[in-house]
């Protein structure tokens, strides 16, 4: 049994410690080798659950008997995105790399915020790796941050300050009369209304655009959208175009919104949550045009990138804009030019947190290890896979394409006469199958099967079983659901638990 020293939480004996250890680090590793002979998704036993709300107490146990816990009761029941057949939502596979690097983070227990060390550093090289990328100026500035939800609040807020001056830190949005308004397509992010929201700007100040059969946002309405705006008296000062939208992938017109954004001095953000990350795919990147002219770019390295949650970013042109937006000094946050209250300016003055994990590092593992060629053909392969779906779908009588396939992103459904409704109790029966894990979204009114091939180790295999499950149950849900008195949703095969 692992046992902590009498006066500090270190353990007593080091040995036993880096015993268990090393079995904590081989399971890990087993099941991230083994992931194929696991389900992708399994419902927690309400035993479980309720096992998980017990009183705190001051009671002792060992990390024996919590990794035991962990390995039974925690482990089998997590939502399964580093499963190669996990397409529910946009969430990138993670990688054994990414998971070392994690443990060294933790091990360092660095804090970010600021101070003169390496693992500063290490954030600088990933900035610098990201102007490269998106074709910025050296004088670009970038953070990193839980996830682009919170990157897109930066991006308004920075915004905020470039239009009104920093001075609206201290007095406010409301003194300069003016009713600020920003644009995003109606396929945008929830995120960027919580940002408006949370800004003090309130969401319907965000005008929402309609799309076009491309799913793109529609620039004429955009541009009407801002002149009526400006005949009403109030003041347009952001646009949010997407790259990657979150139901279809769709890709807005990114080069005529830079250009829209110049001509009317409009600060153009983008919101490549996971998309922007295609730059590192040539067959992709062309895609992107524009981007090189955003203010302000959102985007996860934890999607497209593959690098463990949570590691998102926000990558800003005006470094000292950015600066100006969130620099708060304070006794405490003295800088001097030598000692560790060096190397200024800090990431702390880059946006509200003081204390900050150290997310870079695994970022930095990441692509060093396996370099940005590798990692554009992941991302390339994810959209070859795609394709494939689509031509799978196209060729299924039972099976309708519901949206274009723009990127790595399928929206379809099984043909029914109660079409929504055979298709949501049918993605919810392929959930609980854990053959694979689609998930649902609205195209047009119509209930469709999302897949969101984003996971570096899914095949076509995954493709083929996705398609011939939901075909298989498809039947079986349809038949359920036409009207029979008494009778409900017959019990899924168990041959589907066993492929």
């Amino acid at each position: 049994m692992m046992e902590t020293s009498e006066d500090t939480l270190d353990p007593s004996d080091w040995n036993a410690f880096r015993l268990q250890g090393h079995r904590m680090l081989d399971d890990m590793v087993d099941y991230l080798e083994h992931l194929r002979d696991q389900p992708v998704w399994q419902p927690m036993p309400e035993n479980i659950r309720h096992s998980f709300q017990q009183p705190l107490d001051s009671g002792q146990s060992d990390l024996e008997s919590a990794h035991a816990i962990f390995m039974k009761d925690i482990l089998p029941y997590a939502l399964g995105n580093v499963h190669p057949g996990f397409m529910g939502w946009v969430h990138g596979g993670g990688t054994p790399v990414g998971m070392l690097a994690e443990m060294l983070a933790a091990g360092l227990n660095a804090n970010l915020g600021g101070r003169d060390q390496a693992p500063i550093e290490i954030e600088r090289q990933v900035v610098q790796w990201t102007r490269k990328l998106f074709h910025f100026p050296e004088t670009a500035s970038g953070l990193f941050v839980t996830g682009t939800s919170m990157a897109n609040l930066l991006g308004v807020l920075i915004a905020r300050t470039a239009l009104l001056g920093s001075g609206v830190r201290h007095k406010g949005i409301t003194t300069n009369n003016q009713q600020l308004i920003a644009y995003t397509s109606t396929n945008a992010h929830i995120s960027m209304a919580q940002a408006m929201d949370i800004a003090g700007f309130g969401s319907d100040a965000l005008r929402r655009i309609p799309v076009d059969q491309q799913q793109q946002m529609d620039i004429a309405a955009l541009e009407l959208a801002i002149a009526e705006d400006r005949k009403a008296g109030m003041t347009p000062f952001f646009i949010a175009g997407t790259a990657g939208s979150v139901d279809v992938g769709a890709i807005d017109n990114l080069i005529a919104i830079a250009e829209l954004c110049q001509r009317e001095s409009i600060w153009f953000h983008v919101d490549g949550a996971y998309g922007a990350l295609a730059m590192l795919s040539p067959d992709l990147a062309p895609r992107l045009q524009g981007i090189e002219r955003a203010d302000s770019i959102a985007f996860d390295f934890h999607k497209w990138g593959q690098v463990p949650y949570d590691a998102g970013f926000i990558l800003v042109r005006d470094g000292e804009l950015h600066q100006s937006a969130f620099a708060s000094p304070a006794a405490y946050l003295k800088r001097e030019s030598r000692g560790m209250a060096a190397g200024s300016p800090w990431p702390c003055d880059f946006g509200p947190d003081l204390s900050r994990g150290f997310r870079a590092l695994k970022t930095w593992f990441t692509i060093k290890v396996y370099g940005a060629e590798k990692l554009g053909q992941v991302i390339s392969n994810t959209c070859a896979l795609a394709q494939y779906m689509k031509q799978r779908i196209e060729a299924e009588p039972l099976l309708e394409p519901l949206a274009p396939v723009a990127l790595n992103i399928v929206c379809f459904r099984y043909r029914s006469a109660d079409a929504n409704r055979v298709n949501a109790d049918l993605v919810a029966a392929l959930q609980e199958s854990g053959i694979a894990a689609p998930s649902t979204t609205i195209i047009d009114g119509q209930l469709a099967i999302r897949a969101a091939i984003v996971n570096h180790r899914t095949t076509a295999s995954d493709i083929d079983a996705l398609i011939d499950a939901t075909l298989a149950l498809g039947e079986i849900v349809a038949k359920n659901a036409q009207p029979q008195a008494g009778r409900g949703l017959q019990p899924r095969p168990t041959r589907f638990h066993d492929t």
